[in-house]
């Protein structure tokens, strides 16, 4: 016994060996298949790799892991997408539910090929059901596997681990996805503190790759993650506040860390919490301590960026602004003070002013900005009085020195809203700057040359007074509270506008200064970033941008005088100049205009449009032929631009103000001449631009929906009714209505252009039927979408589901059911006949029940037009083969439509009359439909008790009874209950379900629209700025029809002769022709056609059908179709008939096709040929490899086999993979894992003969 144990031991040893090995061979072997279907069975047996490969005992590795990465190796290489995802989540998977030991090998292979696998972002998208937003399952699976994988390391490998993680997302240029799911994961690791000044250093690398990217979203979204990673994982011990603070600086404000957010209170927490635990800097001066505190870091950052004695004292925040409100306080009247620290002080200041205004909060709230606030009002004065002697005197000289002018101005603003918040007592301060600051720059501009060569200096000074006029400008127009409009030099002001001489060009100098010194700093909030030191360096900005510079400048002067003061400066009567009338004067503006920007670049022009937007209203009537120059030249510009430079939207949204004002529409309406022709010529111009520049027609529609329906009070002024606009220009809401382009599976788009059709929609929704303007506006929109139906109906009787026709055809019908509650009889009496006709044509389902749906509620609504109705099923025959359905479908909602009618009787007397007719229809779905509305309508009568219908009692009765109760071997019994579930005839109901996600999502949903037509709920509150009407309640579906599931049955209009369907399988989106295996022989059942034929040729009646759609090599169908002919097959099936034409074919079938029955069925028609032939008994048996499949010398073949044989190259596709019911494949002996398919098709079709012959000896 003790002899035995050894070796029982060390049998089981062996048995688990080569378990192991025959799977890890098994798996191999299939990964060289590359496909999928295939390999998806064969990844469960992973686990059990791993099973045999770990001791439980031991917990140790009995084979190195490397075996096991060769696997997930492979799959994250192969070009097949599909199996690089599977890979990944598997593996991701494992390790987080396995809890493995731990081994070096592991750690080098994520840090390797599975961030390399991971840097792809495809793999990122998000599953149907899941909403925008959501965590895509790699994304959520990636943070387990991650926090897992950290909290089973050793505590001596975690941080070299993540520090070598982090590295290498700095290795390589990754794309935002990637980079934010992988920030994403390492901020949701538990806290531990493994990382020191490396990591630190290489997370602010990582941010630093970031900010590569201009999806601003997703990178902003990033920089919060890394600094949730940084606070998390970094050991404070080891890092110091100069190397937290340069992390911090890679951080942009605006996107991520922003003042009094989560997160900063966050940060701020942190700092407090660790403060005094921070490593001492090298170059700290605090040798004594071991660790720093942020209070000595700070002011050590103060002290050296103003270069003062430091203070004694530093407990409060005021000994922080000491040095900075001392320097500030001497401006005014210490000339002396040197020009790099005056600079660096006004800069500091400028930040912190530019802080208070970034804050989300009331700064009352912040006690910190507040006392900022009030300690910075103390230097006000010092403050302009140095600002005004640097803009107005010669102390500005070179082309440096501008950067410092910029300085100058970016502070007056801030300034004036700094005293405006706090105190309002140094307003009269401001006011004698600003009259000061103008006048001087005015005189400054007022200034000729004497000499004909102007000297830079004079140059400069020319380019800083524009630039400080312009200044003065803004501040008049955002702070109108300042009342500043009332100084006397604002009337200077607008006489030199109005006068001056426009683009008027400064002659470059005969010598630029071109080492001049200016200033360069950013400076930062104290606590938040670390000041940077200023620099000299030498100035490189060309002459030609200072020129266009000054252009733009002028014309943003302009500007404000147009807008102010639209009267300009009549008043001035000196001179001929000044004596032109106003729309004279507008001309040489407009003509001025056109100049400015024939010679301004793109990122300037945003005020000459600005001016054009006051000046062409003014001259339309009188300069036509000059305000389309303008347009034309504006549209030149935009069109020029690409949408991914930042000055494209600004620009964009200049130019619809400025074409879309509400009263150059109106005006060109009304003369209805060139300009009218011109504006609508680029309302389609916009429409195509939007194809590809996603966003361009949100700005215009936004824009023309707020200024028709609520004009502001100057629209109103300048025209009586702004919604006479939307009558004029209705194409923009017409085409708005069906907008959206369609894009292939294939392709990814993170493109949502349901902001469009919400805003037409929503825009149509706050229309009041009472108003005549908006009732003759809808009335007109109604008619014009019908017409585009029909134009697209005509254009092609039939499309493919979900086609870019279909797709325009259901939003006509969603829009046209939104209006139809606001139209009134007497346009709906003209207009339903319109409807009736859409309804005669052959529509996708989903089109089908909104015709339905409307002409349910119009008859409900108004049942005398119920003859229109009756006369629909006077036609004949041949017109109602793709129609009836629908008609017979309205029916089946007759309750609804009687429910306002006194005399229901003679309504139901005909309807039963007319539905009777259709229950005996030789087309099986036609009787269904009309037993489905005759079971209604019935049910009505015997509500009423007609008598009348006595006699017919009993025989409706029993026929719906038999129906009901139908017993046999196909499916009528199986359809009959399968319509009457359907939601439109179970669930729907036309008034309760009348709500916008009925009509936008849950009807597209369940008619199987793609899911990008479906616009849920939520994008009609959160897009655009139009509001729903106060009182508008149309919003939800009922639950019972949100809680459905799409229904496997399709509404099916049929003719007499065909049996096609309009439903379309998940896996195909191609039109449906006419099917040569349906339509052949209309009246003889297919299997009949073939048995009659082998009878006729003397030959066997097998029932072995094979079916070679897939295969596209001639050669390979000819071989099939001559062993096919051999050994008696019924029929061959192929992918065309055009093949039996080909030469190669013909050899090697040997005229094999003359003697056996060839079916044409496309790849794309396989599913429904397949579900047809199961129907009639058929066992659908694949040829190919599969986890589950039979060997060919087990498998017993049933008499009706339908034997389908894969492509040459791909196999049978995954989506056909599920319609088998058995796979089959032959057992191989050799190395190569495949044979010619020719080759396997008739080894499968020797067998089934073979067994055939013996059943029918046995038989015998």
């Amino acid at each position: 016994g003790f002899l035995l144990f050894p070796f029982a031991v060390l049998v089981v040893r062996n048995e688990k060996l080569m378990q192991f090995w025959e799977t890890y061979i098994l798996i191999m072997e299939t990964l060289e298949g590359n496909q999928i279907h295939v390999i998806k069975p064969v990844l469960p047996k992973l686990n059990s790799l791993y099973e045999h490969a770990i001791s439980g005992e031991k917990g140790c590795w009995l084979f190195h892991p490397s075996w096991h990465m060769c696997i997930y190796k492979r799959m994250f290489e192969s070009e097949n997408k599909t199996l690089t995802k599977e890979g990944i989540l598997h593996f991701l998977e494992l390790y987080e539910t396995k809890h493995l030991p731990n081994s070096l090998g592991f750690s080098e292979f994520v840090i390797g090929p599975l961030m390399d696998a991971l840097s792809e972002s495809s793999l990122y998208s998000r599953t149907p059901g899941q909403l925008m937003g959501a965590c895509p399952p790699l994304g959520m699976r990636l943070q387990k596997f991650l926090a897992t994988y950290i909290m089973l390391l050793p505590e001596e490998e975690k941080g070299s681990f993540l520090l070598k993680f982090i590295q290498k997302m700095t290795s390589r240029h990754w794309c935002a996805v990637p980079i934010l799911f992988l920030s994403m994961a390492l901020a949701y690791i538990p806290a531990c503190k493994v990382l020191g000044t490396e990591g630190l250093h290489a997370l602010r690398d990582v941010l630093q790759c970031t900010m590569i990217t201009h999806q601003i979203l997703l990178r902003g979204a990033a920089q919060c993650y890394l600094l949730q990673t940084a606070m998390r994982l970094t050991d404070v011990e080891k890092v110091s506040l100069p190397e937290v603070s340069s992390f911090l600086l890679s951080l942009r404000p605006e996107e991520s860390l922003r003042r009094d957010t989560m997160l900063w209170m966050e940060l701020c927490s942190w700092l407090q919490v660790n403060d005094r635990c921070f490593r001492k800097s090298t170059t700290s001066d605090f040798e004594h301590q071991e660790t720093t505190s942020l209070c000595q870091y700070v002011r050590s950052l103060v002290g050296e960026y103003l270069k003062t004695p430091a203070s004694e004292k530093w407990i409060e925040l005021e000994t922080f602004l000491n040095p900075l409100l001392d320097v500030l306080m001497k401006l005014g009247s210490n000339a002396y003070i040197p020009t790099l620290k005056t600079d660096k002080s006004l800069q500091l200041l400028l930040k912190l002013l530019q802080t208070c205004s970034l804050k989300c909060s009331n700064t009352q709230d912040d006690g910190v900005l507040f006392f900022i606030w009030k300690s910075l009002m103390m230097p006000v004065e010092s403050i302009l009085e140095f600002v005004l002697r640097r803009l107005t005197t010669n102390e500005l000289s070179t082309v440096g020195d501008l950067d410092r002018c910029d300085l100058y101005l970016d502070l007056i603003p801030e300034i004036v809203n700094l005293c405006l918040q706090v105190s309002w007592k140094k307003v009269p301060s401001i006011k004698n700057f600003i009259l000061s600051l103008t006048n001087a720059s005015i005189r400054n501009l007022q200034e000729r040359n004497s000499e004909e060569e102007p000297k830079l200096k004079e140059q400069i000074k020319k380019v800083a007074s524009m630039a400080s006029l312009t200044a003065v400008c803004e501040i008049m127009h955002r702070k109108p509270e300042a009342h500043l409009e009332s100084l006397p030099s604002v009337d200077a002001l607008k006489r030199f506008i109005s006068f001056f001489e426009f683009n008027e060009v400064l002659k470059k100098p005969s010598y630029i200064e071109e080492k001049s010194r200016y200033v360069c700093a950013i400076a930062s909030v104290i606590l938040q970033n670390k000041f940077d030191y200023l620099c000299e360096e030498t100035a490189s900005q060309g002459w030609g941008k200072i020129v266009a510079r000054y252009v733009r400048d002028q014309w943003i002067c302009l500007r404000f005088i147009l807008n102010s003061f639209p009267t300009l400066a009549q008043e001035y009567e000196e001179t001929s100049e000044m004596s032109l009338s106003t729309d004279e004067r507008s001309r040489k503006f407009l003509q001025s205009a056109l100049e400015a920007l024939t010679i301004l670049p793109s990122d300037q022009v945003l005020p000459v449009f600005d001016c054009m937007k006051v000046l062409v209203p003014k001259l339309l009537d009188s300069s036509e032929s000059l305000c389309i120059e303008a347009f034309d030249l504006a549209w030149k510009i935009i069109s020029s631009l690409s949408n991914t430079q930042l000055i494209f939207w600004s620009n964009l949204k200049a130019f619809v103000r400025f074409i879309f004002d509400t009263e150059v529409l109106a005006v060109a309406a009304s003369a209805k001449g060139q300009a009218y022709a011109k504006i609508k010529e680029i309302i389609f111009k916009l429409i195509d631009m939007s194809a590809t520049k996603t966003g361009v027609f949100n700005v215009v529609l936004s824009h023309c929906c707020r200024s028709w329906i609520f004009p502001t009070i100057d629209e109103r002024s300048a025209l009586a009714n702004a919604f006479l606009n939307a009558g004029n220009y209705c194409e923009l809401i017409t085409e708005a209505c069906v907008f959206g382009t369609v894009f292939r599976r294939d392709q990814s788009t993170n493109r949502d252009d349901h902001y469009v059709r919400v805003c037409a929609i929503k825009f149509l929704c706050l229309l009041d039927g009472s108003n005549i303007l908006h009732k003759t506006f809808m009335e007109d929109i109604f008619i014009k979408l019908l017409d585009k139906d029909k134009l697209v109906s005509r254009s092609r009787t039939r499309y493919y589901a979900n086609s870019l026709q279909h797709r325009i055809k259901n939003r006509v019908w969603q829009t046209l059911l939104v209006l139809l509650p606001k139209l009134d009889q007497n346009f709906l009496c003209g207009t339903l006949d319109k409807v009736f006709q859409a309804g005669f044509g052959n529509n996708q389902a989903s089109v089908k029940y909104f015709i339905e749906w409307i002409v349910i509620l119009s008859l409900h609504k108004y049942p005398q037009f119920l003859n229109k109705l009756w006369d629909c099923f006077c036609y004949d025959e041949e017109k109602l083969k793709t129609s009836i359905c629908t008609f017979l479908s309205v029916l089946s909602h007759f309750d609804i439509i009687l429910q306002n009618t006194s005399e229901k009787k003679p309504a139901l007397k005909k309807a039963l009359i007319v539905v009777l007719q259709w229950c005996f229809n030789h087309n099986f779905s036609v009787r269904l439909y009309a037993l489905v509305a005759l079971k209604k309508i019935w049910g009505m009568c015997r509500l009423l008790h007609v008598e009348e219908f006595d006699t017919l009692t009993p025989v409706i009765e029993s026929s719906l009874q038999q129906v009901e109760n139908m017993h046999g071997t196909g499916n009528a019994r199986r359809n009959w209950q399968r319509i009457q579930d359907h939601f439109f005839f179970a669930t729907f109901h036309p008034l309760e379900d009348y709500s916008l996600e009925t009509i936008f999502y849950t009807l597209p949903r369940l008619s199987e629209l793609a899911e990008d037509e479906w616009i849920s709920l939520s994008k009609f509150d959160r897009f655009t700025d139009v509001p729903l009407p106060p009182a508008f309640q149309w919003y939800h579906s009922r639950m019972e029809l949100r809680d459905l599931k799409p229904s496997d049955w399709s509404q099916q209009d049929m003719g007499s002769n065909s049996a096609e369907t309009d439903s379309q399988t998940e896996w195909t989106d191609v039109q449906k022709k006419i099917i040569p295996w349906k339509n052949s022989t209309p009246s003889l059942d297919l299997e009949m056609m073939f048995q009659d034929r082998a009878a006729k040729l003397g030959k066997s009646n097998s029932r072995l059908i094979v079916v070679a759609s897939l295969i596209d090599k001639p050669t390979n169908l000819g071989g099939l179709c001559r062993t096919s002919e051999i050994f008696g097959a019924s029929a061959l099936v192929v992918g065309s008939l055009h093949y039996i034409q080909d030469k190669q074919f013909q050899h090697l079938s040997v005229s094999a096709e003359q003697w056996l029955p060839l079916v044409e069925v496309k790849p794309s028609q396989l599913v429904d040929y397949l579900q047809q032939k199961k129907m009639e008994g058929y066992t659908i048996i694949g040829v190919e490899q599969t986890a589950k499949s039979f060997d060919l010398t087990e498998y017993c073949f049933p008499e009706k086999s339908l034997l389908l044989l894969g492509n040459e190259h791909e196999g049978i596709p995954a989506n056909l993979i599920h319609h088998l019911d058995v796979c089959v494949e032959i057992p191989q002996q050799g190395i190569i894992r495949s044979l010619n398919v020719h080759v396997s098709g008739a080894l499968l079709i020797w067998e089934y003969t073979r067994q055939q012959v013996i059943k029918q000896k046995q038989q015998k």
